[in-house]
């Protein structure tokens, strides 16, 4: 039995299981009160602090609304039967770290003063940055949710600290691929296409 520790107290070694999570799609016209209200609320990446040049004249090129998970309290603000679109349940990100927080590879601890960690190779230079403080203002009933943070943080844990850690799933499939082929041959077949056929499914409803 090896005794691990940190400078926040011993490491224990747990069984859970962490969640799945693919790249997630923004189509429905129902989602458009989330979109309009975290780019109100953000205005920026709140994770590299990039501001969006073009707000003043409505564009929100390479900026994407990142939601966390299903869990709000705010709900006035939720859409829809399952309230994931609350403006808690999301925050503002640049398109690129948007794709890296979906996989884990990127995370928030909220209970290291809201500390970012990066679980991949560093290339932005943004481990150990700290949240913008303009998505979690504690005056502001539609704040981040901390508890959501901290879930997703729990999850890249899981997901990246295991031997060769979990694989990175590809989404960005050139011309002329057949991208069912693709993911039905690659990991985690069914729950990526039950995720795609449920994108496109919203995208007509």
């Amino acid at each position: 039995m090896v005794d691990l520790t940190s400078k926040y107290g011993p490491i224990g070694i747990s069984n859970e299981s962490w969640v799945h999570r693919l790249i997630t799609h923004n189509v429905s016209e129902r989602e458009d009160a989330f979109r309009i209200g975290v780019r109100a609320r953000d205005g920026k990446c709140v994770i590299s602090g990039v501001v969006n040049p073009r707000v003043y004249r409505g564009a929100w090129v390479d900026f994407e609304e990142a939601p966390i998970r299903r869990w709000i309290t705010d709900m006035e603000d939720a859409v829809g039967v399952s309230k994931i679109n609350s403006l808690q349940n999301g925050f503002l990100l640049k398109s690129d770290i948007h794709q890296l927080f979906d996989q884990y590879l990127i995370s928030v601890n909220p209970d290291d003063n809201y500390k970012i960690v990066v679980f991949d190779d560093d290339y932005l230079g943004l481990d150990g940055w700290i949240l913008d403080p303009v998505c979690r203002d504690p005056a502001d009933p539609h704040r981040v949710s901390s508890q959501l943070l901290r879930w997703h943080f729990c999850q890249s844990v899981l997901a990246n600290v295991r031997g060769a850690g979990e694989p990175i799933f590809e989404h960005n499939f050139p011309p002329g691929t057949d991208m069912m082929i693709e993911i039905r041959e690659g990991p985690y077949a069914q729950e990526r296409l039950e995720m795609e056929f449920a994108s496109r499914l919203r995208a007509v409803g």
